[in-house]
């Protein structure tokens, strides 16, 4: 009969190798968002755009929220999150234009 204490390490250690898979990928897939993100500041820049859209950011705002709800998942965490995210983007076009 398994101890319960170590039954319990043990769950607990399969939990976070099983955290640790998405956290891997969210790191991978923020990667590769930001490369292109890059190229669109870099676009923007080229053509004195504005860093912000603040139209697209909204719809972009809208249909992760709905995700959201598709993935039981907080809209309102997705929200901030994007929200986040979105302003990371624009601190990066607006160096690429300066």
């Amino acid at each position: 009969m398994t101890d319960p204490v170590n039954r319990a390490a043990e769950l607990l250690r399969d939990h976070r190798a099983s955290i640790d898979r998405p956290d891997a990928i969210l790191v991978y897939t923020s990667a590769e968002r930001f490369k292109r993100t890059q190229a669109v500041g870099r676009l923007k820049a080229d053509h004195d755009l504005p860093p912000s859209d603040p139209s697209r950011e909204a719809q972009q705002i809208e249909r992760l929220e709905r995700l959201a709800r598709e993935a039981d998942l907080d809209p309102e965490f997705a929200r901030k999150f994007l929200n986040f995210v979105i302003a990371e983007v624009i601190r990066h076009h607006e160096t690429l234009q300066s």
